[in-house]
């Protein structure tokens, strides 16, 4: 019987970063039979999830679009084993959370992406595939 595991991704508006996170981490810990519990938070939740992070996460056929944005209050912060924080900018405030291990992967806003909508879906498709990596390698390494 394996050790129940919770992971936080936390970032600042919980739009994106750690809601694709999220998806990938819930899709991969039930495809590699894992016993992990995955959430999301932001220290300023936006209140919202991107639309484009919705979209290109359903071209790997992950549905987020139930997902919603929350505050850290609202996860088990207190019970994580991980917690990963996605904050790029210097800017961003990533929240530290005691008790658990922390891991920082600084990944750029794709809420940020400027341009017409093909070139901000492709900043969210690079985000998405470099947050995809990092998941599954993690979760399968637990």
């Amino acid at each position: 019987m394996s050790i129940n595991i919770k992971i936080g991704f936390i970032c600042t508006g919980n739009s994106a970063r750690s809601q694709m996170a999220e998806g990938f981490g819930r899709f991969y810990a039930k495809k590699l039979g894992k016993d992990i519990e995955v959430y999301s938070a932001g220290s300023d939740p936006s209140g919202y999830v991107h639309p484009l992070a919705i979209k290109v996460m359903a071209e790997k056929g992950i549905d987020i679009s139930k997902n919603r944005s929350k505050f850290l209050e609202e996860i088990p912060l207190n019970e994580l084993d991980f917690v990963i924080t996605l904050c790029g900018d210097a800017a961003e405030n990533c929240p530290v959370i005691s008790g658990a291990k922390t891991i920082h992967w600084g990944l750029p806003d794709p809420a940020k992406a400027e341009g017409t909508e093909e070139e901000k879906l492709q900043v969210f498709r690079e985000i998405r595939d470099k947050i995809e990596e990092k998941v599954k390698n993690m979760i399968a390494g637990i």
